[in-house]
């Protein structure tokens, strides 16, 4: 993890969670064309509630110690999977759905789900279980299952930490708001309330729009039940926020922003700018700097980023310069105060480093000493505009330090360059050691695949080279990778497991297509095994794929 000294924001502390639970009732009903379809109960909180007023919203609240108790346990029944803080949260959501809408998931020793006179003989505002039970009523919680679990953004002043569960509606019953919480209970298809939302005449709040778009991928109530029927939920999360054009955006942990917000603002403070540019560097620790190039495109996604790590009593290290382009190299080196001791290429393609002269050049025109160039030398198999050779090529595993004096003292910069070929033969990744940050260069993209194109690039080569990232990671307890295009990604070895997943199972897809195809074409292959791919992409896909066919033919004639 960072060093606490180089963090951009003062430590606070987040605000401590509240439990509470909600649950969404599911029923099926005719749609515009008279089809099935999914709907959910939804209903407009108080407009002076303390949280979310005038949300529409999934009925639900605070869990409360009777929920937990053991006597209300024994009102209930249960699937024998179900966990007691899973019986737990069932209850209070039970609870809940019948306190602020009148629905009540209880059943009659013969199975009958409760009516309406069972409905009317409960008070509100009496407690729940007890008269449920005084009336013969079984609570119906082995019917509750846990669909995800919200953890409220760090940011916010009142958090809760809530299961969000889900249930089918009893037949018969009838959502009657209790006028005080909850107003104007309705039925609504997910994807309708996120229209409604989007058009000003439904508000929700975050973590209910996130639900929503999941939810609107189920075609049925009891497709949704099916899907949670193993008690894990289909998602955890808590999301955190950074600025988009100077306003809140929030992002799950799957969404890109994520790791990033969680380098540069882990105790949740709502301060890092997430829009590209290219006219400044933005910083991510005291230490780092990320300058994006100005070379947006299909291959370099919003561009290549150029990273300076240090800070002045120490000078810096600069990382990729990217393409020859003279303001881009001028913003970079006034950065760095102009101290920049040297320009580190993690490989030699032309987004990367041809602006390594040329800055070196911009240094020395300054009155600097000459910052050598390093990295690997280009291999006879690299394109024509990919040649490179450094002022001195990179040991594996060599360290590069920068040090200098603080006001605590001695300050240490330590990158250690790991080669790691397969996206080029000449490829570095760089480790920051004292605060576990990988610097991956093109080896690990976020929000897309590094294209491997052979003869240069090699598929067995970069796998083998991410079990090697994934073991320093592990050595070093890195948890953050920089990328040469694209944010900061977190949980770094999650990151690269999911990677190396993702290329397994293309080559599985490979395989088939040859198997099924054994006297197809590169294209017939291609339009096999990326059927999940853009067509206008298949070009680019080619070559990794014949980087797979390599790799499959050299493990030997089973594979194909």
């Amino acid at each position: 993890m960072p060093r606490t000294t180089q963090q951009l924001h003062p430590r606070r502390e987040p605000a401590r969670t509240l439990s509470a639970a909600t649950v969404l009732l599911l029923r099926d009903a005719p749609g515009p064309d008279g089809t099935p379809r999914l709907q959910v109960l939804m209903t407009r909180r108080s407009d002076k509630a303390s949280f979310a007023p005038g949300a529409y919203v999934f009925p639900g609240g605070g869990i409360d110690a009777l929920d937990a108790d053991p006597a209300t346990h024994a009102a209930a029944a249960r699937r024998p999977t179900q966990s007691d803080l899973h019986l737990t949260q069932a209850m209070a959501a039970i609870r809940e759905s019948f306190e602020e809408l009148g629905i009540l998931l209880a059943r009659h020793p013969d199975g009958r789900m409760a009516g309406a006179a069972d409905i009317a003989a409960i008070d509100r505002h009496q407690p729940f279980a007890a008269q449920c039970q005084a009336r013969g009523l079984t609570l119906a919680a082995d019917s509750v299952y846990l669909l995800a679990h919200w953890t409220a953004d760090r940011d916010l002043p009142k958090r809760f930490d809530v299961p969000f569960l889900v249930a089918h509606m009893p037949e018969g019953q009838t959502p009657v708001a209790d006028e005080q919480e909850q107003f104007e209970p309705v039925w609504v298809h997910p994807q309708d309330a996120l229209e409604r939302h989007a058009a000003g005449s439904f508000f929700m709040i975050y973590p209910t729009i996130r639900t929503l778009e999941r939810l609107a991928k189920f075609a049925s109530a009891d497709a949704v039940l099916a899907a949670v029927a193993n008690e894990q939920p289909l998602w955890v999360s808590c999301p955190r926020a950074g600025l988009l054009h100077g306003k809140e955006s929030r992002h799950m942990e799957d969404e890109a922003p994520f790791g990033e917000l969680a380098l540069v603002c882990p105790d949740g403070q709502i301060a890092h700018p997430l829009e590209w540019q290219s006219e400044r560097a933005v910083p991510l620790l005291k230490n780092v700097q990320r300058l994006t190039a100005p070379n947006p495109g299909v291959m370099t996604g919003p561009g290549t980023n150029s990273y300076l790590v240090g800070e002045p009593a120490t000078g810096y290290i600069a990382i990729d310069p990217g393409p020859a382009d003279a303001e881009h190299l001028d913003k970079l080196w006034r950065a760095a105060g102009g101290d920049i001791r040297m320009i580190v290429c993690t490989h030699s393609h032309p987004d990367h480093s041809p602006g390594a002269a040329p800055l070196q050049q911009l240094c020395v025109q300054a009155g600097r000493a000459k910052p050598p160039i390093l990295g690997l030398p280009s291999a006879p198999t690299a394109r024509a505009d990919s040649h490179f050779t450094p002022d001195r090529a990179l040991q594996n595993h060599e360290l590069l330090a920068l040090t200098g004096k603080g006001p605590e003292g001695e300050i240490t910069h330590t990158l250690q360059a790991i080669h790691t070929p397969g996206h080029a033969a000449n490829h570095l990744c760089l480790l920051l050691l004292e605060d576990g940050l990988l610097f991956s260069g093109d080896h690990i993209l976020n929000g897309s695949t590094t294209v491997i194109n052979p003869p240069d690039g090699n598929m067995a080569d970069y796998l083998d080279a991410l079990d090697t990232l994934d073991a320093l990671c592990a050595q070093h307890g890195a948890d953050f990778i920089l990328p040469a295009h694209g944010y900061v990604l977190g949980q770094a070895r999650s990151a690269i497991a999911q990677l190396k997943a993702h290329r397994l199972a293309r080559e599985a897809k490979v395989i088939a297509a040859m198997q099924a195809l054994p006297d197809g074409t590169l294209q017939d292959w291609v339009a096999h095994a990326y059927t999940d791919v853009p067509e206008r992409m298949w070009p680019l896909a080619q070559r990794s794929l014949i980087a797979h066919v390599e790799r499959i033919r050299a493990q030997g004639p089973g594979n194909n």
